[in-house]
């Protein structure tokens, strides 16, 4: 056996949703970064091992940006039939190419070394190569949904429902259990053009009627099989292949009902996958600075370290899953936007741990919310940066939160990442700019503001061959452009399908379908970068392919004036712009 040896400022170990956003925000910040992940695909519960469909906040203009945002319009554009195959894939790029990040996939870890109260270094198992693989980092991040730093550090996690009078909250329990949310096999069908018949395996469950099923959607176009859940009412770590084995009587047993037991138009689909990794929702949580509560959901979380935000409501699966005859889960209300504080981020007892996706510092309620996906890619994002800051400056990450909060909440809104009720730093040579159009108002694109609120639209539209000019006063040298389009935010549809109908609609860019709503702006798609060199307009950057949201070009030029035209739309017949800024 072989074994190889990592230094890095960070080392990550989960390469979820959130690993993924973290590493990747950490080292485009310039830290260097190894990737630890237990499987051979990124993603976690959205690889194509477990297929559940990436949600997060509700409401209007409330959609999660930054470099989830990023990953979601690469799909779009990339993987318009939605392979499952190509997911991965861009999903392994993002984290395999980037500089300074290094990817370790099959790799478990198993050991941990602490020096004081800081971990030192960790060692992994890569079975695929029989190696080895020692990571000694400056500062680790714990994204592994199970925690499995913390039984190796020794870190204070909380497992199961508080009771309801510890933090006042009334959706727990009277009494504090070790009871979580349940975990889930998914199921994906598929349309064929001829009859499929269905024989279920000798060990399937048997549903003979309906009411076998209660308060179960089995409607195939209409469900992702979520409720296909047991465990909660077992040990959520410990307990997976049992569950696993049991998950899969259900899974085959609920397919033989819709094929075989009942009137669900489902003579001419097929079982086209079932899923053999249980996607959790629940098991050990950190503690840290601040313990994330019900109420604090329910208060909008308006903390003055807000790095991040939630929006889903508190859904809280019964523990006993499909066994439970009643409704599977309750939805209990919570507000959207609500803040999530750094101080959740951070393990309070190994000073260079950070935690991120549905291990952070919360109550089990408050976890019910926070725990879903999207939202646990702006928190991974979130402890990246953080972690890059830490690395860069020498601090730990409490010190990070204590130092360097606000230039934190600057780095994150420059990424594109959303802070509720904060306004983004604009930079001074915009601000004193003069701003023109060729027409409309372009001020809001330097307000701050990168989506729509209760306070206005933030945005300016233009048409093909429009555009926005910012004039200074003398010849000055210009660094970086900085662009937000609008991708519609309040797009319909999810990153990845749960079915395969026989004609699928196709993914489509932004406004690309717009034609259907005349009045409805598109995403920028072709536009150019000129300046005024000398009293004379110079091409400077050019995009005729642009399908991102955030855009950002470099510039290496001393000018009187800059200025943007737009060229093209995805279809719709304007583009929106909600910011247009210059440094």
């Amino acid at each position: 056996m072989r074994t190889i040896e990592h230094e890095a400022d960070l080392c990550v170990v989960g390469g979820g949703m959130t690993g993924l956003c973290a590493a990747v925000a950490a080292a485009r910040h310039g830290a260097t970064v190894v990737l630890v992940q237990d499987r051979p695909v990124l993603g976690g519960n959205a690889s194509s091992e477990v297929r559940m469909w990436i949600c997060g906040a509700h409401g209007k203009d409330n959609r999660e940006t930054g470099i989830l945002e990023e990953i979601e319009l690469d799909n779009i554009r990339r993987n318009p039939s939605a392979s499952w195959a190509l997911w991965d894939a861009l999903l392994y790029e993002k984290a395999k190419y980037q500089p300074g990040l290094t990817l370790l996939l099959n790799c478990s870890v198993n050991q941990g070394r602490l020096e004081g109260d800081a971990l030192a270094e960790i060692t992994a198992w890569q079975g695929t190569a029989e190696t080895w693989h020692v990571i000694r980092a400056k500062l680790f991040a714990d994204t592994s949904g199970d925690s499995i730093l913390a039984p190796l550090t020794g870190a204070e996690v909380r497992i199961g429902r508080e009771a309801a009078s510890e933090f006042d909250e009334d959706i727990q329990p009277a009494e504090a259990d070790r009871k979580t949310m349940g975990m889930s096999c998914l199921i994906t069908p598929r349309e064929t053009d001829r009859p499929q018949p269905f024989v279920a395996p000798a060990w399937a469950n048997v549903y003979a009627t309906a009411a076998d099923l209660p308060h179960r959607h089995c409607a195939i176009l209409k469900t992702n099989f979520w409720w296909i859940e047991l465990g909660g009412e077992h040990d959520s770590i410990h307990d997976t292949e049992h569950l696993r084995d049991e998950l899969l009587k259900v899974s085959y047993g609920v397919w033989d009902h819709l094929k075989n037991r009942g009137d669900y138009d489902a003579a001419n689909w097929m079982l086209d996958w079932v899923g053999m990794v249980p996607g959790k929702r629940e098991s050990r949580r950190y503690v840290g600075d601040h313990l994330l509560t019900q109420n604090d959901v329910r208060a909008e979380g308006r903390f003055d370290d807000v790095v991040a935000f939630g929006g889903w409501s508190m859904d809280d699966h019964h523990p006993a899953g499909i066994r439970y005859p009643g409704k599977p889960t309750v939805f209990h209300p919570a507000p959207s936007p609500y803040g999530i504080p750094y101080r959740c981020l951070y393990s309070r007892s190994v000073r260079n741990l950070f935690c991120g996706g549905r291990n952070i510092s919360t109550t089990h309620a408050a976890l019910s919310s926070t725990r879903v996906m999207a939202t646990c890619a702006v928190i991974g994002q979130a402890v990246g940066t953080a972690a890059a800051l830490a690395a860069r400056h020498g601090l730990s990450p409490r010190e990070v939160g204590q130092q360097r909060i606000a230039e934190l909440q600057d780095l994150l809104q420059d990424d594109d990442c959303f802070i509720p009720w904060r306004q983004r730093p604009v930079s001074g040579l915009s601000r004193n700019a003069r701003l023109t159009a060729s027409s409309g108002d372009p001020e809001p694109l330097r307000d701050g503001w990168d989506r729509p609120d209760e306070g206005g639209d933030h945005a300016w539209s233009g048409a093909p061959g429009d555009c926005v000019e910012y004039r200074f006063d003398q010849a000055t040298a210009l660094s970086r452009l900085r662009l937000i389009a609008d991708s519609q935010l309040n797009r319909k549809g999810k990153n990845m399908p749960t079915a395969y109908p026989l004609n699928p609609a196709d993914h489509a860019m932004p406004g690309a379908c717009s034609l259907h709503h005349p009045m409805l702006p598109g995403l920028l798609r072709q536009f150019r970068v000129e300046a005024e060199i000398d009293g004379q307009w110079v091409p400077v950057a050019a995009a005729n392919d642009n399908h991102q949201r955030l855009v950002r070009i470099p510039l290496e030029v001393t000018a009187s004036a800059v200025r943007l035209v737009i060229e093209a739309s995805w279809g719709a017949p304007t583009v929106k712009l909600f910011a247009f800024e210059v440094e």
